[in-house]
């Protein structure tokens, strides 16, 4: 656990025991058709003898907080289709449709459309429909200028084409797919140590532009090129790297008995990082436990296939491939 995230007031604690305790909860509210349990990055609800559906459900968490303070709403959109459709697709289904969720103290039509052109921005980067969503005031619950933003996604995928476990050997490839930056998750932390809401329009050292750019920079959404690599049969099982970082999302990829081995230093890790392991004082591992490091999807790949992969990577979500890894016997994640 991460002290620098506790003292920013995230338990990641509390929530894996609220996990657990939900996980004995939803065993009472099954059907036949649902396949697997929970823990991974969607579920998968059968809906023929060769064809299942895949589902995901997120939000922005308080990522939300940087745009309300500062105006800018129209890409948080994109981060809570991104959130969604990339769980989605790391069971190898194809994002059909998505559905937003607003909650905001004062519907300001404006302010709405701004987020939901974002959402709209997000389904077309991810090739699913904006199926529809809801809108909800809360006056006297929420003060009138919050809002929160939630959704979900549901995918198709066959039998056949399912990514996952199961699929993985030791000796396999580890290739991840580079981040846009901090993408949507430990907001909580960087909002604490920020020491004036002036320094948001400022350009820290290290960094390149406005702080409030690199914070509001939108997820990458890796949906489809990781579909298309999927179906080409170039990918054994992914993971999307989001809370929880490395530490957290690669294991839900591997099947028992298998670890992975990272080479640190065989990508680029944004500035931004940098920066804000020096203000939170946080550790190696702390920043490993609570982001994506320059990594926001990680793919296991036969050793053949690595080199193809790392080739397209120009055209993967416009973001860069690099081998940083392997899976080996052991357990957990090992960063080297």
């Amino acid at each position: 656990m991460s002290d620098a995230y506790r003292n920013a007031g995230v338990d990641a604690e509390a929530g894996a025991k609220a996990v657990a305790l939900i996980a004995d909860l939803a065993a009472r509210a099954r059907r036949p058709e649902v396949a697997g349990g929970l823990g991974g990055f969607a579920g998968l609800f059968r809906i023929s003898d060769g064809t299942l559906l895949a589902a995901a459900a997120d939000g922005v968490g308080t990522k939300l907080e940087i745009a309300r303070a500062t105006g800018r709403l129209t890409t948080v959109g994109i981060d809570l289709v991104a959130m969604c459709a990339d769980d989605v697709v790391c069971t190898g289904a194809e994002p059909l449709f998505f559905l937003d969720y607003l909650a905001a103290g004062a519907i300001v039509p404006d302010r709405v459309a701004s987020l939901v052109e974002g959402v709209v921005e997000g389904c077309r980067r991810a090739g699913c429909a904006l199926l529809g969503g809801e809108t909800a005031e809360h006056p006297g619950v929420m003060a009138d200028e919050q809002f929160d933003l939630a959704g979900f996604c549901v995918g198709i995928v066959d039998d056949g084409d399912l990514l996952g476990p199961e699929r993985v050997r030791a000796g396999d490839v580890l290739v991840g797919l580079a981040s846009s930056g901090l993408h949507a998750n430990g907001y909580s932390l960087v909002r604490r140590v920020l020491a004036d809401p002036d320094e948001l329009e400022a350009t820290p050292a290290g960094l390149n532009r406005p702080l409030v750019d690199e914070l509001l920079e939108p997820c990458s959404i890796y949906a489809l090129d990781v579909l298309d690599l999927a179906r080409r049969g170039l990918v054994r099982a992914a993971a999307h790297v989001t809370g929880g970082g490395f530490y957290e999302n690669l294991p839900r990829c591997l099947p028992p008995g298998l670890g992975a081995e990272i080479d640190r230093g065989s990508w680029s890790e944004h500035p931004i990082f940098a920066f804000v392991q020096r203000r939170a004082g946080a550790s190696d591992v702390e920043m490993f436990s609570t982001y994506n490091m320059g990594v926001g999807m990680a793919l296991v790949v036969a050793p053949e296939h690595a080199d193809e992969i790392v080739a397209r990577g120009a055209t993967i979500a416009g973001a860069a491939a690099h081998v940083i890894g392997r899976v080996a016997a052991g357990r957990g994640v090992r960063i080297t």
